[in-house]
């Protein structure tokens, strides 16, 4: 058994000076709201979004006013429009960093789609060209909007993705193992093409010219735990006077990687962090517990007849339990109870508990469904609704496996401050983890949401958990290559 961490309620009552308790989570301080390195990276992402809403907006009314020679505005009809174009959008990924060099090709391809989409919807649903009393007919006012819009999304779309995978140069100073894990970090996310890094260690002495690196450079990341002699010091004094780019080498990888690796801060950092803003009793931890009874209670009724049918048919399959419940760990290190449909077989676990893999025979064929659309994953409303939960948090793990993972993950523990979530930054950004060195890299983004929750963040994860859904992804671990099977069996708990 786990006990709940002793000096968690004392960090609580650690906050920077002058926070109000109305800021934080909320997001109503528009300054630490603005520099927060989720939204940052995606600037340039939600710039796109805005550029194609102000484009459905004008070439509704141009082909309007075309029409008949008025200007309808912000009418319900074009919210509708922005709503489903964006939507679509956003479900395509056009909204999403690009994985791949972009190129106008792909860029056209996916604007078309979105605007066939559109031209179904307002056909089939909204009946325009059908409706013998309404105007806008498809040959003559929505095939004019919308091929009016695609062209201009795509230009825009293969701008900010051409943008967005240029080559980023950075000059990172620190310890030899602080290095060695970013470069790991660096390779495990395939930023090898995207992110040109010149590794300087801290130990060593100066004698590059730094001044002339720099000029070359987007920006010096300095570990804040790394020793530096006088001479370091002088010269990024210096550099940072002349205006060169400067931070922490956490924020870096906040930044540039969206998590913070647990090897590198240190206890103290912990303590003296900003951010870590989700704290019991204050407005935000309120505000988002408001929101998971509302939202928990909501879904749990929409979802009554789906669970109906999904409990009969893991019934009919093997004629075993439909429920299965698992102890976890919750907030502050407290176990609690969670309980899924029951995917696996009755005797999934007589040889022991371990991770599930690729191809898992103990997965039933109805299992294998339930778990690609999440639909396992219900019951766990009513955790949420008890207040065992939240809907966003990290996601609760076995405490049979948390004794080996805390012995070899540094700050693991950590993620136990908040209540955990049905879905979780780590959930949407990294595939399904099934091994000691999966779950670092989860408590990677765990920690990422801990020190940057806020209301629009949660959105976020909302709607890209969403997006996953939908697709059918992230329900069970990605296969491996043979060169990577020995390294994963010798990092799995049985």
């Amino acid at each position: 058994m786990l006990h709940p961490l002793p000096g968690a309620q004392l960090l609580w009552s650690i906050a920077p000076e002058g926070s109000s308790e109305w800021e934080g989570w909320c997001g109503l301080d528009p300054a630490m709201w603005w520099r927060s390195p989720w939204l940052r990276r995606r600037t340039l992402l939600i710039g796109l979004a805005g550029f194609d809403l102000m484009v459905v907006v004008l070439a509704y009314n141009a082909a309007y006013h075309a029409r008949f020679s008025a200007w309808p505005g912000l009418s319900n009809a074009v919210l509708g429009l922005i709503g489903i174009w964006l939507g679509a959008s956003y479900l395509l990924g056009r909204y999403s960093r690009p994985q791949r060099r972009p190129n106008l090709g792909r860029a056209l391809l996916s604007s078309a789609l979105v605007a066939l989409l559109v031209l179904a919807i307002v056909a089939g649903g909204l009946g325009w060209g059908f409706d013998v009393d309404d105007p806008r007919t498809l040959r003559s006012f929505a095939l004019p909007m919308v091929a009016a819009s695609a062209p201009l999304s795509a230009l825009a779309q293969a701008w900010a993705h051409g943008v967005l995978t240029q080559p980023q140069q950075w000059i990172l100073i620190g310890s030899g193992a602080e290095l060695s894990v970013v470069a790991e970090e660096i390779a495990r996310d395939g930023l090898d093409q995207q992110l040109q890094v010149t590794l300087l260690n801290c130990t060593d002495a100066p004698s590059h010219n730094l001044a002339a690196m720099a000029s070359a450079s987007s920006g010096i990341a300095v570990s804040e735990q790394a020793e530096l002699e006088e001479e370091w010091l002088q010269e990024l004094l210096a550099l940072r006077g002349s205006g060169t780019r400067l931070m922490s080498l956490l924020n870096w990888a906040e930044q540039v990687l969206q998590r913070v690796p647990p090897e590198l801060f240190s206890n103290r950092w912990l303590v003296q962090a900003e951010g870590f803003e989700l704290q019991p009793e204050r407005f935000g931890w309120r505000l988002k517990r408001l929101g998971d009874v509302s939202v928990a209670g909501i879904l749990l009724l929409l979802s009554l007849p789906l669970l109906g049918l999904a409990a009969l048919l893991v019934h009919l399959e093997d004629g075993g339990p439909v429920f299965y419940g698992q102890v976890r760990t919750g907030l502050f290190g407290e176990p609690i109870r969670i309980f899924k449909l029951r995917s696996m077989g009755v005797d999934a676990e007589a040889k022991g508990i371990r991770w599930a893999s690729a191809g898992d025979a103990r997965i039933t064929r109805v299992g294998r469904w339930l778990r690609r659309l999440r639909i396992d994953e219900l019951p766990q409303l009513l955790s949420v609704i008890r207040g065992e939960m939240s809907l966003i948090g990290p996601r609760p793990e076995r405490p049979e496996l948390e004794q080996v993972l805390e012995q070899v993950i540094p700050h693991y523990r950590v993620r136990h401050w908040i209540r955990p979530g049905l879905s979780g930054w780590a959930q949407v950004c990294h595939p399904y983890g099934a091994s000691v060195a999966d779950s670092r890299q989860k408590l990677s983004y765990d920690l990422y949401y801990l020190r940057n929750a806020s209301l629009p963040l949660d959105l976020l994860i909302l709607f890209k958990t969403m997006r996953l859904v939908m697709g059918g992804q992230g329900s069970e671990p990605k296969r491996m290559s043979p060169t990577m099977t020995s390294t994963h069996q010798s990092y799995t708990c049985r």
